[in-house]
């Protein structure tokens, strides 16, 4: 049986709100980070996450651990407790988030390489189309 798991948390990082939603399917662990701006109500993010979830752009998986275990109810309730009084985010995710941003700073740059030299070609080709002109003329 496959089991899908999602969490999403909601924490202030100067100077903005920001949503860290993370997904572990099949053994890999997906990320993405959201930044709200200011203080979201709790109707705006389930309005949020209804509207724009599939439109989220998660990490590329890490592979990491599941570990299945039953746990009794008030633990849990106090782990989440927990949870929402933490700052910060978990290694692993922090990990993906970088993983991510890495990927699309590359990306970034391959696209701006590209322009760049067509931009010189476009220039070159305007020179030698000039250099054309003016010697048709004699």
């Amino acid at each position: 049986m496959e089991k899908i798991t999602e969490t999403m948390t909601v924490f202030f990082e100067e100077p903005f709100w920001v949503g860290f939603f993370e997904r572990i399917d099949n053994g890999n662990l997906y990320v993405c980070k959201v930044t709200f701006g200011a203080e979201p109500k709790d109707y705006e993010i389930y309005e949020f996450v209804r509207k724009n979830y599939y439109r989220l752009k998660f990490s590329t998986g890490i592979k990491t651990e599941i570990k299945e275990t039953k746990q009794n109810p008030k633990r849990i309730q106090r782990e989440i407790k927990q949870r929402l009084e933490q700052k910060g985010v978990g290694t692993k995710s922090q990990q993906a988030l970088k993983l991510q941003y890495e990927q699309n700073k590359t990306e970034r740059k391959t696209v701006t390489r590209e322009m760049r030299e067509a931009e010189k070609q476009r220039q070159y080709e305007l020179k030698q189309k000039k250099k054309k002109e003016k010697h048709k003329g004699r």
